[in-house]
């Protein structure tokens, strides 16, 4: 586990996210040989859900937080049961730190014999002796596993955290601990000292590079690597690592780069996802985040994922990129707050704490007939995150342009540069982009 490298992207993930994931897993592996896995830290848009169906690949595996858990220490041991001698717990201690798992038939813990619990029995039978009869060790040994084994052994489940329960850990005068499934079956057992330096995910972060953006407990993995396209806003390191953060439209982009510099050639199915990551971000090239680099990996990637003997040979790039873009965009499809959450980042700047969201529709008009439940739930987000002001970004993919809706605005966001329709409703002509348009427009107002 602890050599194992977690690829992954930020919280509520987008298409480039996951795409860029499973590309640079797959990179390293082939050009590394490293035991790399893409993970995901959120859900799967629909966008990103219809790519993967479209190019048969299984989604990453979700990772809730990268803390710790009790399954990164677990030592699997030979276990007997309460009912056979103790002899046989006896020879288990002795080849594995002078502890021996005793469980039920249901294989679940009954009691742990360790050195301080064969010591109690032998006392006790010393005590019970009044006559003070010749007791030999094979006597004692003789003795059912049950009456040496010490019953008030805590246990933690396998998928626990283990600094939820480090208070417990450093407080018990026992330095071993069960170790269970969710069934509370027995899985092997946790040393004290092993907890307290519990091994750490290694991580290689794709996509963004700010803390607050990356899977909870980021501050307690091992972090390896960041690639992106974003600000900056990276957390520190306990060492250096590699870093990489450059102005292109898509993290697709700069995998692709990676693996043409690394003289490989990924199968068609991981061509057409990162085909999919530029086309997502960039709007297939149209966005103004766009760049000649994103241009290049698109005719590259035609070339892995539209070669002869590929699944995807048939296919046209143009009405591939038109279906990529329709899926799951607009209203209707699915619950109006989960519409608005399904692309989103929240930024903290000056005194404000904000989200903006994006919405790709075919047409703006479509968003009037959902007006009042658009800015009900745009409220309820924004209330629901603590955050100051909720930015709701409606973009017109085919003309390239976006309704502004702000739920609860500062006095400043008045001489927002666009033109104003109605009540915290602004047009933005020509404006598609969050990262490239939009947020250099709202830090100038907040800056002054």
């Amino acid at each position: 586990m602890n050599k194992q490298i977690h690829v992954i992207g930020h919280v509520n993930p987008d298409t480039d996210s996951i795409v860029s994931a499973i590309g640079y897993a797959w990179l390293l592996r082939e050009s590394n040989k490293e035991d790399a896995v893409a993970n995901r830290a959120g859900a799967i848009n629909a966008q990103t859900r219809w790519l993967l169906d479209f190019a048969k690949v299984n989604e990453p595996i979700l990772l809730k937080d990268v803390s710790p858990r009790f399954e990164y220490v677990v030592k699997q041991i030979e276990s007997t049961y309460p009912e056979s001698p103790l002899r046989e717990a006896w020879k288990i201690a002795c080849n594995n730190r002078k502890i021996a798992p005793i469980v039920n038939r249901e294989n679940k813990p009954f009691g742990m014999v360790t050195g301080d619990s064969v010591f109690n029995l032998m006392l006790s039978v010393v005590n019970n002796n009044p006559n003070h009869q010749l007791i030999s060790v094979d006597n004692i040994l003789d003795l059912p596993c049950e009456q040496a084994a010490d019953k008030d052994i805590p246990k933690f489940h396998a998928s626990a955290r283990i600094k939820d329960f480090m208070r417990k850990i450093l407080w018990d005068e026992r330095t071993v601990f069960w170790v269970v499934d969710e069934e509370d079956k027995y899985l092997g057992v946790a040393h004290q000292m092993d907890l307290l330096n519990p091994p750490r995910l290694r991580l290689v972060l794709v996509d963004h590079n700010e803390s607050h953006q990356a899977v909870p407990s980021l501050e307690e993995a091992e972090l390896l690597e960041i690639i992106d396209h974003h600000r900056l806003g990276n957390p520190p390191t306990n060492a250096p690592i590699n870093f990489s953060v450059v102005p292109v439209g898509s993290t697709s982009t700069l995998i692709v780069e990676r693996i043409q510099y690394a003289n490989l050639t990924p199968p068609p199915k991981i061509a057409i996802l990162l085909m999919g990551g530029i086309i997502s971000d960039t709007l297939n090239l149209f966005s103004p985040t766009s760049t000649r680099r994103d241009e290049e990996a698109i005719k590259l990637l035609k070339k892995w994922a539209f070669e002869k003997k590929s699944p995807f040979n048939d296919i046209d790039y143009s009405e591939f990129a038109k279906k990529l873009l329709s899926a799951g965009s607009g209203f209707g499809s699915m619950p109006m707050l989960e519409t608005i959450s399904n692309d989103y980042k929240i930024y903290t700047e000056g005194e404000f704490k904000f989200i903006i969201s994006q919405v790709e529709v075919n047409d703006l008009n479509e968003a009037n007939k959902y007006m009042n439940k658009i800015k009900r739930s745009l409220m309820n987000f924004r209330q629901s995150n603590g955050s100051d002001f909720a930015i709701l970004m409606i973009t017109e993919i085919v003309q390239g342009s976006s309704l502004i809706i702000i739920d609860n605005p500062p006095a400043i966001l008045e001489e927002l540069p666009f033109e104003k329709i109605d009540e915290k409703i602004w047009l933005a002509e020509g404006l598609v982009s969050r990262k490239k348009q939009l947020m250099p427009v709202l830090l100038s107002l907040i800056k002054g």
